[in-house]
């Protein structure tokens, strides 16, 4: 079978029983959109959080779109973020009809705050710092000077459900913060969901409205709405889930410091280690492999059985989607730099330090070859 990359089957296998036990209380209640699963779960992920309310919704994309439309952000307002970052992020600023303006990051591979102060104009109306990795950007210096600038903070915290930075949890440094739970996320549905968070009781009625249809009242639309709602089925999911979290993310971080152990003397390795008081949840572990090695060391990876994966390929301002923006190669060299040198290798929680050992191995195997 070889070793997984991310196994989310294993997480089913530990909630399967009660899971499928609510699956039948919804079926007999007929309430699959929204309802009282849905909101139980809001309040708790809310209290986790550390936040005054959540907004269940379709998905981590459609978080990240609603929370800049409940702020009115649209036609020639600017939001800021990085380019090494899923494409949704940007999608998201896009979709708005707001103008997206990336910078890069820097080598923890998160945003580079002096260039997101350098990239501000006066149309700047948000900043989207993204916790990439499951690792969460350093927020305490942004938030005094948003402030003093006017500018919100909408947190990606599609990667990094769990994480926290001085016992503050990710989500509940900005205005907003936006959450993923695809499947193979720390938090992960049985299929696609998506949660806002925030401490503005505005904002919360705002994004309540949004997500169906521009009301909370059937057939009373306040403002033109969306449709983007968490249903039943995956909100029991999340909320049998959550109570696991804290234990999964101090799995995970045990995986990253037996891949560091075994890692750190490689030459042609570059193993990232986790920065000042952060909680990192190693959504990812993500090494980098130096001298244009990593397509080989990930295929000789792939023939001894063991997946890997690269997030992500190509930073957003080099793809077609994306090149009206008109930002030349070159533009960002970190983030291009590290796009042909990252490779993330397996972590979930049913992986061993057994299991870990052999991957090391297998990396210090190909890199002794390759020297020869």
């Amino acid at each position: 079978m070889g070793i997984l990359f991310s196994a989310p089957q294993y997480e089913f296998n530990i909630i399967r029983e009660e899971w499928l036990q609510s699956v039948t209380q919804i079926a007999h209640s007929g309430i699959f959109v929204s309802g009282p699963i849905v909101s139980k779960f809001e309040s708790s992920f809310a209290a986790y959080s550390g936040v005054e309310g959540a907004v269940g919704v379709g998905n981590g994309t459609d978080a990240l779109f609603l929370a800049l439309k409940a702020l009115g952000i649209g036609p020639g307002d600017e939001v800021i973020t990085v380019t090494n970052t899923f494409i949704a992020t940007v999608g998201a600023i896009h979709q708005t009809g707001a103008r997206p303006v990336l910078v890069d990051c820097d080598d923890s591979y998160l945003i580079d705050f002096e260039q997101v102060k350098a990239s501000v104009t006066p149309r700047t109306k948000a900043v989207i710092p993204v916790h990439l990795y499951g690792q969460m950007v350093d927020l305490r210096e942004w938030l005094p000077w948003a402030e003093e600038n006017g500018i919100q903070i909408v947190e990606d915290c599609a990667q990094a459900a769990g994480a926290s930075l001085d016992g503050k949890a990710a989500g509940s440094w900005g205005i907003m913060g936006c959450f993923s739970f695809y499947p193979d996320k720390n938090l992960g549905a049985l299929g696609d969901g998506g949660m806002i968070v925030s401490s503005s009781p505005e904002l919360l009625t705002k994004l309540r409205k949004l997500r169906s249809h521009g009301g909370e009242v059937r057939y009373q639309h306040d403002i033109p709405g969306f449709n983007s709602r968490l249903d039943s089925l995956q909100a029991s999911a999340l909320q049998l889930k959550l109570p696991y979290l804290d234990e999964w993310s101090d799995k995970r971080r045990a995986i990253a410091d037996w891949y560091e152990t075994h890692l750190q003397d490689i030459h042609d390795v570059f193993v990232q280690k986790g920065l000042y008081d952060s909680r990192h949840v190693y959504h990812l572990y993500v090494i980098r492999a130096k001298n244009g090695q990593r397509e080989a060391l990930k295929k000789h990876l792939q023939k001894k059985g063991i997946l890997t994966a690269v997030q992500y390929p190509t930073p957003v301002h080099l793809t077609s989607a994306y090149s009206f923006l008109a930002y030349a190669a070159g533009s960002f060299p970190h983030a291009e730099a590290y796009a042909s040198e990252i490779l993330s290798l397996p972590v979930h929680i049913a992986l061993t330090e057994e299991e870990v050992t052999m991957i090391a191995n297998e990396i210090k195997a190909f890199f002794t070859l390759n020297k020869q």
